[in-house]
């Protein structure tokens, strides 16, 4: 019989990196890139990155349906300003583990909170609507770079 940890440490598939976005500056729009460099402080060319909990943030594409249905449009990954958008792997599931993209590893600190621009961004109650499908918040353990179809495994 299978424990609750290997239960938990089996994925279906491979996810893949679909969309990377850099925030040059604030409140200036998203640009989105093939490929970007993962420093210890986060992806070459960002606002302010900075080591530690918050270095990367992540959503996984299956969340921006669901958050367009709870607000008033369709959401595209600008509108979030997270640095990159996954596919294909349960994110939840890895939460306090590494996974590796690219030749950079990244570890999944845990919920990356909306902020209150959300309701700016999406309408009213799209705070509300980003609650809970977010994306995450991850330190780099190991620096490297990553471009667009690259996998998403467990490391």
């Amino acid at each position: 019989m299978r424990t609750l940890r290997d239960l938990m440490a089996t994925h279906t598939r491979d996810g893949r990196l679909d969309w990377i976005g850099l925030r040059p500056a604030r409140r200036e729009p998203m640009v989105p890139v093939d490929r970007a460099e993962v420093e210890e402080r986060g992806l070459s060319g960002d606002r302010h990155p900075s080591p530690g909990k918050r270095a990367v943030t992540l959503i996984q594409s299956e969340h921006l349906p669901v958050i367009s249905a709870l607000c008033a449009g369709p959401v595209t990954p600008e509108n979030l300003r997270r640095n990159l958008v996954v596919s294909g792997i349960n994110l939840a599931a890895l939460r306090g583990g590494d996974i590796r993209i690219g030749t950079c590893v990244l570890h999944l600190e845990g919920p990356c909170a909306p902020c209150s621009r959300m309701e700016e961004t999406l309408g009213g109650g799209g705070y509300s609507a980003v609650r809970h499908h977010g994306g995450w918040c991850a330190s780099v353990v190991r620096p490297g770079t990553v471009a667009l179809g690259d996998p998403v495994v467990p490391a």
